[in-house]
């Protein structure tokens, strides 16, 4: 950049990327100077090399400032858990399993665990079931990381969201006030009765 800029002869662009022309570095870097701008070098490989007219503090800047927006914009991925027993009952896989799938629909990873207590050590099998049942569910949604693998007392598997897999978009309700009830429709017609002196007869 500016002096530092070595070779016999540069390709110079101004600052609104319109070429100047071929010259010895130390006019393109005059020109520089004369627009309060510097001259960076930006295709060192070319024959010339090229160099641009900018202002490079405000460059850096704003590339710096696209970059922590671009980080801003990134989604963290984290890893959530979800607990079971062999022997949780179907309504509450049916539950945890709509909760992986919310996880999944933020980005996240998912591990499935079955914790055994006890007596339970003895059948790792109803743990097993129990993960390639909930897999099944999510087939479609989630892809299977890690298989499940047992670790201690608690068996586990690790899930992302499958490419592609859009979580289904809740519905809107229709405005209540648009639904007009039985009880509504018979209280217009009773008024609208009594409004044209058609009294019900008793």
């Amino acid at each position: 950049m500016n002096e530092r800029i070595r070779a016999r002869e540069v390709r110079l662009i101004d600052e609104n990327g319109e070429m100047i022309g071929v010259m010895p570095p130390g006019r393109a870097l005059d020109i520089a100077r004369e627009r309060n701008l510097d001259l960076v070098e930006i295709s060192p490989n070319a024959m010339p090399p090229v160099c641009k007219l900018m202002d490079y503090g405000r460059y850096k800047y704003e590339q710096a400032k696209r970059e922590n927006e671009a980080r801003k914009n990134q989604k963290t991925i984290t890893l959530k858990e979800i607990r079971l027993r062999p022997r949780t009952d179907e309504h509450d896989v049916e539950v945890k399993t709509r909760k992986i799938q919310e996880f999944l629909a933020e980005g996240d990873k998912v591990r499935v665990s079955v914790q055994f207590r006890g007596a339970e050590m003895r059948h790792p099998d109803l743990g097993r079931k129990l993960l390639d049942e909930i897999a099944e569910v999510l087939k479609g949604s989630a892809t299977i990381e890690r298989t499940p693998m047992m670790e201690g007392r608690m068996m586990s598997m690790i899930v992302s969201r499958a490419p592609g897999w859009e979580p289904p978009k809740k519905q809107a309700l229709p405005p209540a006030s648009k639904q007009l009830s039985a009880n509504d429709a018979a209280n217009t017609s009773a008024q609208s009765t009594l409004q044209n002196g058609n009294a019900p007869e008793s």
